[in-house]
C-alpha cells in the first residue's frame, strides 16, 4: 500500500473512532476468546509444543487470511478493507473512558469510586491507595495503554499493512488472554485486556502465557521503542531520554518500563513511587524526575499522548509526500 494510502486510511479511522467508538467486547473480544477456546480444544491433547502450535495457527492464520484479502482487493477496495480492519484493530478510545471517569472522580473527591475504576482497569486491588498513588498508577496505565492500542498497532500498519496490525493485534489479545494472573510490576499494567478470572487456560498458563509474553515482547520490541522516542519527542526531551536510559532497567518488564520511564521525563515528574499509604504500589520503584505526579497532571498525560501522536502523523505524512516527490 502506498505511503499516503496508509496516512489517509490511519487519519480516517482516527477520526471515524472519535465519532463513533468501537465496543471491542463485543465484536472483537468476545469472538476472538471463542475462537481460541476452540482451537485449543482441538489442538491442545498430548502434543509436544502445544501453545506454538495454536498461537502459529491463530496469529498465522490471521496474518496470512489478511494479507490474502488485501491482495486480491484492488486498489480502492483495498483501502476500504485498510480502513475497516484499523478500525477494528486500533483502539484510541477502547480504554479512554476509564481515564476519564478516574480523572472526573478524583476530581470530585470520590476516592472510592476512583479506586474502583482502576481495579476495573488494571485488575487488582487498590483499597488503601491514596488519590495521589491513584493518579500515578493511572498514568502509569495510560501511557502503556496508548502504546498497546494505538502505537503498536500504527507501526505495524506502515511496516506491513493492515496483516501487520492483525498480526500486533492477535499476539497482544493472546498475550492477555493466556496470562490471566500477570507477573509482579509493570507487566501487570500494559494496557492490554484483562481476561476473565477463570479462563479454559487456568492451570496451564506457565506454558501457554511464557510462549505468548515472549512472543508479544518480541514483536512489540522495536514498536515500544518507536512509542518512547514520540513521547521524548512529545515533553521533555532530555529528561524522557536521561529516564530512559538510566531508569527502565528497574522495572521487571524491560519494553513496557521504556514506554514508562520516556513518558515519566517527558512530563517531568516521578511515577513508581507510593505514598506512606499507597500499599498496592509499594513494590513500584522510583522513575521519572520532579515532583511525584498527582491529579493535576492526567490532563498532561492527555497532552503528551496526542502531541506523540500528531508527530507520528507529520513524519508519516512528509514521508509520503517525500516517496510521491521521488515517483
Amino acid at each position: 500500500m502506498p505511503l499516503y494510502q496508509t496516512f489517509l486510511s490511519l487519519v480516517a479511522v482516527l477520526l471515524f473512532e472519535q465519532l463513533r467508538p468501537l465496543p471491542a467486547k463485543r465484536i472483537v473480544l468476545d469472538p476472538l476468546r471463542g475462537l481460541t477456546a476452540m482451537l485449543v480444544k482441538r489442538l491442545d491433547g498430548e502434543r509436544k509444543h502445544r501453545e506454538q502450535l495454536v498461537w502459529g495457527v491463530l496469529i498465522l492464520g490471521g496474518t496470512g487470511l489478511c494479507a490474502l484479502v488485501s491482495y486480491l482487493l484492488p486498489s480502492a477496495l483495498g483501502v476500504l478493507f485498510a480502513v475497516l480492519v484499523l478500525y477494528l484493530c486500533l483502539g484510541f478510545r477502547h480504554e479512554s473512558h476509564y481515564f476519564t471517569d478516574i480523572h472526573i472522580a478524583l476530581r470530585s473527591g470520590e476516592i472510592d469510586h476512583a479506586r474502583a475504576l482502576l481495579s476495573e482497569w488494571k485488575g487488582g486491588r487498590y483499597d488503601e491507595v491514596s488519590a495521589g498513588g491513584i493518579a500515578r498508577l493511572t498514568i502509569e496505565q495510560a501511557l502503556t495503554g496508548a502504546h498497546r492500542n494505538v502505537f503498536g498497532g500504527m507501526f505495524w500498519f506502515v511496516v506491513l499493512g493492515p496483516c501487520g496490525v492483525v498480526m500486533y493485534r492477535l499476539a497482544r489479545f493472546l498475550y492477555s488472554e493466556w496470562n490471566t494472573e500477570p507477573p509482579s510490576g509493570l507487566e501487570s499494567g500494559l494496557g492490554v485486556e484483562a481476561a476473565p478470572a477463570q479462563t479454559a487456560y487456568d492451570g496451564m498458563n506457565n506454558q501457554y502465557g511464557e510462549f505468548a509474553r515472549h512472543a508479544f515482547l518480541i514483536i512489540d520490541w522495536l514498536p515500544s521503542r518507536m512509542t518512547a522516542i514520540l513521547f521524548a519527542i512529545g515533553g521533555n526531551f532530555e529528561e524522557s531520554v536521561f529516564c530512559w536510559r538510566a531508569q527502565a532497567m528497574l522495572w521487571p518488564d524491560r519494553a513496557s518500563a521504556i514506554l514508562v520511564t520516556s513518558g515519566a521525563g517527558a512530563l517531568g515528574v516521578r511515577l513508581g513511587v507510593s505514598d506512606s499509604d499507597d500499599e498496592e504500589a509499594a513494590e513500584s520503584p522510583e522513575i521519572g524526575v520532579g515532583e511525584k505526579a498527582g491529579v493535576d497532571n492526567l490532563q498532561t498525560t492527555v497532552g503528551l499522548v496526542w502531541r506523540a501522536l500528531i508527530v507520528f502523523l507529520i513524519l508519516l505524512a512528509l514521508t509520503a509526500i517525500a516517496a510521491l516527490a521521488g515517483s
